[in-house]
């Protein structure tokens, strides 16, 4: 295995040294940059199935091979031949432990037929940028590639290496990105912290709202829920069918709450949400992180689908499983069930939940296993300073409001390897119309270019 990886390694870095030797002309106006940069990352595709997370990421070596940074500095690699991983460094005086500013290059899938435009072309319509990645995640990869040009053009010297970290497989979960360069190449994306997707800004009606800080993330775990039964004729119906048994166990599932779990960051972060947000909804946000949690309000909070993920573990049937002919009772009907777990959650408590709420023995639930359990990263004076210093010079009053995502990002895996994560854009997003992984994915074009003019202020209050 060593040695096809190899092969693959070697067969990266050739093509790579093909496509640096490009010429590649560095726009003079910043806003210019980092479009032609997002442009071509649009345009790649990345996508499991036919994509080419490899090209994307040759591609953004020659950017940085233009603008001066030498060939020892920018590694280009993986464990297959579509699924490379670039790391860049710019070096600084070594004072402080490097910043890693961490993306993903990869995108799910999009069909043209699904969509009202290629997906694979940029499109610039009614004040947005369209395209599958516009939002998830091309944006950041492409506006912390262009940082890294400026800082590099503009010869600034950093108190810290700053690392470029642009991944593989995020969203299929496979272990060709940071996996696999954490497992071989720890010593290249090794630092202090880092900076990677996650944390949006919210906007309303056009308002800016605020501007999210993302220092954990939920886990997923998958589990079978499996009835069995002898089956039998179906012109003969028994009052013990399996489908009816799963079905039973699944509203049981439906109906179980797991226990509220707030910890001090998510505190501060429903606090400030409280402040922006009127009527009960706000009282009830408020009091909810009181010492003694109000019952009513969590109540009234859990019947809000997106609250209530932030409160607790959640467990949902996404897939099922029954029935052998259309005129025989079922010998066995299944179910997978999907639960993300909150921070410091065991799997195997999970499952013990998932029983006790069945209540039939006759019930099999079996673990399938997930995602790694992760920490929370520690919200440090450092990060938090910065990030509401660089809000307040875009969006003055604006709060920085901290939260835990309830999907799944490579955070989890830095988190994991010693390495505090924290999901920071400034990319401001409606929040009634947040198009990732959907059809017609789309951001709007000032709040991309905002988000590169916050990006890269964070970036230099984080390094100087």
């Amino acid at each position: 295995m060593k040695r096809l990886t190899g092969v693959i390694l070697l067969m990266v870095i050739a093509s790579q040294v093909t496509l640096a030797e490009e010429q590649r002309s560095l726009p003079v106006d910043d806003n210019q940059l980092v479009f032609e940069v997002y442009k071509q990352l649009i345009e790649t595709n990345t996508t499991h199935s036919v994509g080419d997370n490899t090209l994307a990421a040759q591609r953004m070596a020659a950017w940085l091979s233009a603008a001066g940074f030498a060939d020892e500095d920018v590694f280009i690699g993986g464990p297959k031949e579509r699924k490379g991983n670039l790391v860049a460094r710019l070096h600084g005086t070594g004072e402080r432990k490097p910043l890693i500013l961490l993306a993903h290059l990869d995108v799910v899938e999009a069909k043209r037929s699904d969509w009202s435009m290629d997906p694979f072309t940029l499109h610039e319509t009614d004040g947005y940028y369209y395209g599958r990645g516009t939002l998830d995640d091309k944006a950041q990869a492409a506006i912390w590639t262009a940082s890294m040009i400026r800082m590099m053009r503009d010869d600034h010297v950093p108190d810290r290496d700053i690392i470029l970290a642009l991944t593989a497989d995020e969203e299929g979960g496979g272990s060709n990105g940071v996996y696999w360069l954490l497992e071989n190449h720890p010593q290249l994306i090794g630092g202090a912290f880092a900076l990677n997707e996650g944390g949006f800004g919210l906007l309303q009606n056009g308002t800016h709202l605020a501007n999210n800080i993302q220092t954990a993330e939920k886990i997923f775990q998958s589990y079978t829920v499996t009835a069995t039964n002898p089956g039998g004729h179906s012109s003969i119906p028994r009052r013990d069918n399996a489908i009816y048994e799963l079905a039973e166990a699944l509203i049981r599932i439906r109906e179980y709450e797991f226990p509220v779990m707030i910890n001090d960051v998510m505190k501060l972060g429903f606090s400030r949400l409280a402040d922006i947000t009127p009527g009960q909804l706000g009282d009830d946000l408020r009091a909810i992180v009181q010492p003694t949690p109000d019952p009513d309000a969590l109540q009234r909070l859990g019947k809000i689908p997106y609250i209530n993920a932030l409160l607790r573990t959640t467990a949902v049937a996404t897939m099922l499983d029954g029935g052998h002919a259309r005129n025989a009772l079922p010998q066995s009907a299944s179910a997978e069930v999907n639960v993300r777990m909150m921070p410091g959650t065991d799997p195997e408590e999970v499952l013990d939940a998932l029983v006790t709420a069945i209540d039939n023995p006759d019930i099999k639930v079996v673990h399938n296993g997930g995602g790694l359990p992760s920490d929370p990263s520690p919200l440090t004076d450092e990060i938090l300073n910065a990030v509401e210093a660089a809000t307040e010079e875009l969006w003055p009053g604006v709060p920085v409001i901290p939260t835990m995502v309830t999907g799944a990002t490579d955070g989890a895996k830095m988190r994991n390897a010693g390495i505090p994560t924290y999901g920071v854009s400034g990319l401001f997003v409606d929040r009634n119309d947040i198009r990732a992984h959907g059809r017609d994915e789309r951001i709007l074009v000032t709040s991309f270019y905002e988000g590169y003019a916050f990006m890269y202020s964070l970036v230099l209050k984080l390094s100087s």
